[in-house]
């Protein structure tokens, strides 16, 4: 494989919404019914969407490519600003990384840690002084790989995945 990380462009939005359809499951504790993921995905996941946050100058959206595989992303990032929530510190101004996932067949490779240091690059050109994000808090593996990227538990949020309201850590990383 011939990784690089790279800015995402209009043309990989469906790639991406293919990519966000598959990998979005696998980070939703067990027992979250599989209607309630779906319609997750079709409000939030759709090539539209990501196609908004490409075009989005406020968003960073990146993309793990082989150059062995065009058109296929291995993993993405999308870093956008939000607000953290209330019930957690993190220092301002920060950035939110709303999502970052790896496809299924290269977790365990070094794919998301190479994502992860250009999300933790592209902070630092916005000059951020952190970014933030939720993992479930039954998400272990998740929460295992940020530790290992420096980021530290500073409060709770809750996200709403259909009718049921999952409880998530607040993780930081100053930079």
């Amino acid at each position: 494989m011939t990784l690089h990380v790279r800015a995402a462009v209009p043309d990989d939005a469906a790639a991406l919404a293919a990519l966000a359809a598959l990998t979005f499951p696998l980070a939703c504790p067990p027992g979250t019914d599989a209607a309630d993921i779906t319609e997750f995905v079709r409000g939030n996941l759709t090539t539209s969407h990501l196609a908004a946050h490409v075009a989005d100058a406020s968003c960073d959206v990146l993309l793990v490519a082989d150059d062995a595989r065009p058109g296929t992303p291995l993993a993405y990032a999308l870093v956008v600003d939000e607000v953290p929530p209330s019930t957690a510190v993190v220092p301002a101004p920060s950035r939110m990384v709303s999502k970052l996932y790896a496809h299924p067949d290269v977790h365990g490779t070094p794919v998301a840690a190479l994502l992860m240091a250009a999300v933790l690059d592209a902070g630092r050109a916005r000059g951020v002084a952190a970014l933030w994000l939720g993992v479930n808090q039954r998400n272990e593996r998740a929460q295992r790989f940020y530790a290992k990227h420096g980021f530290e538990v500073v409060g709770t949020k809750h996200m709403r995945v259909g009718d049921r309201v999952h409880d998530d850590f607040v993780l930081a990383r100053v930079l």
